[in-house]
C-alpha cells in the first residue's frame, strides 16, 4: 500500500516518530509492502516500545494521506536485529537500495531465507498476517 509519493512522506515520518523517543535513526526504506529502520536505540527505549509508538502513530496519519490509505494498518508483528557497527554501512546501502533488491527476490523469501541462514526457527502460521 506505500506507493510513491506517499511513501517518501512516510518515511521521514517513521525516522521523525523514532526520533521523538530519542533514538537516532539513520535511514529508512523500503518498498510497497514492508520497511526497514536502521534505528540506534537510545538507552532507555526498548524495541517493543519503539515499535509501538512507530507503528501506532504513522498507521494515523497515513489514515490521513488521502483515498486509498483510510483502511491503512501495519501487520501484527514486526522483526528487529543487531548489527555489529563495522557493518552499518552495508545495511544503510541494503535499505537504500529495496527497490531494486526486491525486484530479484520477494519479502517473503528474503526472509525465510535470513531466519534459515542464522538458525532462527519459526512457524509459518505465526510469521505472516
Amino acid at each position: 500500500m506505500l506507493v510513491q509519493p506517499v511513501r517518501a512522506k512516510a518515511h521521514a515520518y517513521l525516522a521523525t516518530l523514532s526520533r521523538e523517543l530519542n533514538c537516532e535513526c539513520y535511514r529508512v526504506g523500503g518498498v510497497e509492502d514492508h520497511v526497514h529502520m536502521a534505528i540506534r536505540l537510545h538507552r532507555t527505549v526498548p524495541v517493543a516500545d519503539l515499535v509501538e509508538h512507530v507503528k501506532a502513530r504513522s498507521s494515523y496519519w497515513l489514515k490521513q494521506q488521502g483515498p486509498g490509505l483510510e483502511h491503512f494498518s501495519w501487520q501484527k508483528g514486526y522483526s528487529a536485529f543487531s548489527v555489529y557497527y563495522r557493518e552499518v554501512d552495508r545495511l544503510l546501502w541494503y535499505i537504500d537500495n529495496q527497490e531494486e533488491h526486491h525486484r530479484k527476490q520477494g519479502f517473503q523469501d528474503e526472509y525465510r531465507g535470513l531466519l534459515a541462514e542464522h538458525g532462527i526457527e519459526f512457524d509459518e502460521r505465526y510469521v505472516w498476517d
